[in-house]
């Protein structure tokens, strides 16, 4: 099994902000006037929201060419508007008040169950399906790849503030862990474990519907694939790509290997995963091999290792792409360096938006 031999989608959410970089509520808007010639584009929980989904691809280049267009299509339809299109985990200046509720019937009871913790929440993620051959692989998938979360996690970090500097570089992930079915996979005997585990939260109503299984890995309801929900949206396209390339690489990985998936307690894990967030690319988690405490950058070579049997003609472009994520410094330390400049929270939002329509 090689990763070129299974196809891979993303789906990337973003911000709407206005020239003074606040969120705006016209997502839908938005959305209903973009032109789209690449994947689909769709509006999101809250109006401030919009997503771009990509259509199944097979290369790094086909995903690079839909997400470009993606954001680019997005961005054209919110400047006939005066709005611009955010790439960032969180907003970036401070709001004043909640963001509405996009006003579909699945949101607005979703919003009236779970409170401030959905109507609170503007985060934006992205997301990689990869395809598999039935949901047991899946499963079987999901427990392999599971100490790895943290360093996918700390390269894609791009969500340092929320009105001012958290301290995190993804404060993203600890907004969204508040869902009560967020979080890292638990390790499952199999798909029956994870159908029953399901229900359960069903019944005790932890989740409104089977869509709102939100672990960092899950099975996608509505496709044949893996999802991973682990990261930020990307500051760029070239860093999602990289994101969906390891990821594709990660799942060949797992389903060429043999012998029981590793050991690693879910309570670990979510150590690792929180200080992943915190620190990003520049930190420090626990290896998810060795269990020794060591930096994030060093797990970053041994995780290409780890795929390199599987990536065929994609290590090149995973080397390459590791290589300049250390030269530019993720989508956190880029926000920071903006605002290191002059202090200014605006410069963040000016040195993120989308800018240009691909063609």
């Amino acid at each position: 099994m090689t990763a070129e031999q299974l196809t891979m989608g993303v789906e990337e959410e973003f911000l709407l902000v206005g020239e003074d970089g606040r969120l705006s509520g016209f997502g839908p808007e938005v959305v209903d006037a973009t032109e789209e010639g690449h994947g689909e584009v769709e509006p999101e929980l809250k109006r401030c929201q919009v997503e771009g989904v990509s259509d199944i691809c097979r290369t790094p280049e086909e995903v690079l060419e839909q997400l470009t267009g993606l954001r680019g299509e997005l961005a054209a339809a919110a400047g006939k508007r005066g709005l611009r299109l955010l790439p960032s985990g969180c907003p970036v200046v401070p709001e004043t008040g909640e963001q509405e509720i996009t006003p579909n019937p699945r949101y607005l009871r979703l919003a009236q169950w779970f409170g401030a913790t959905a109507r609170s929440l503007a985060t934006c993620g992205c997301h990689v399906h990869v395809a598999i051959p039935d949901r047991e692989t899946g499963v079987v998938v999901s427990n392999r790849v599971r100490p790895w979360l943290p360093v996918l996690l700390a390269l894609t970090v791009n969500s340092p503030f929320n009105g001012a500097d958290t301290g995190y570089a993804s404060w993203r992930y600890q907004e969204w862990s508040r869902w009560p079915s967020a979080g890292p996979p638990p390790m499952f005997s199999g798909l029956d474990e994870y159908e029953a585990t399901v229900d359960t939260m069903l019944r005790a109503g932890a989740l409104m519907d089977r869509a709102m299984i939100y672990w960092d890995v899950r099975l996608s309801e509505r496709h044949p694939t893996l999802e991973f929900r682990i990261a930020d949206v990307a500051a760029v396209p070239e860093d999602a790509v990289l994101l969906a390339t390891m990821v594709r690489g990660l799942v060949a990985r797992a389903l060429d290997t043999g012998g029981p998936p590793p050991e690693l307690p879910q309570a670990v894990l979510r150590a690792n995963l929180w200080r992943a967030s915190r620190e990003g690319l520049t930190g420090a988690t626990l290896h998810p091999v060795t269990g020794e405490l060591g930096p994030v950058q060093s797990q970053v070579d041994d995780l290409v290792e780890h795929l390199s049997p599987v990536l065929g003609g994609d290590l090149e472009f995973v080397k390459a792409g590791v290589a300049r994520l250390r030269e530019r410094g993720t989508g956190a330390a880029r926000q920071r360096a903006a605002h290191q400049r002059r202090g200014e929270l605006t410069d963040v939002v000016d040195a993120l938006v989308v800018t240009t329509r691909s063609t």
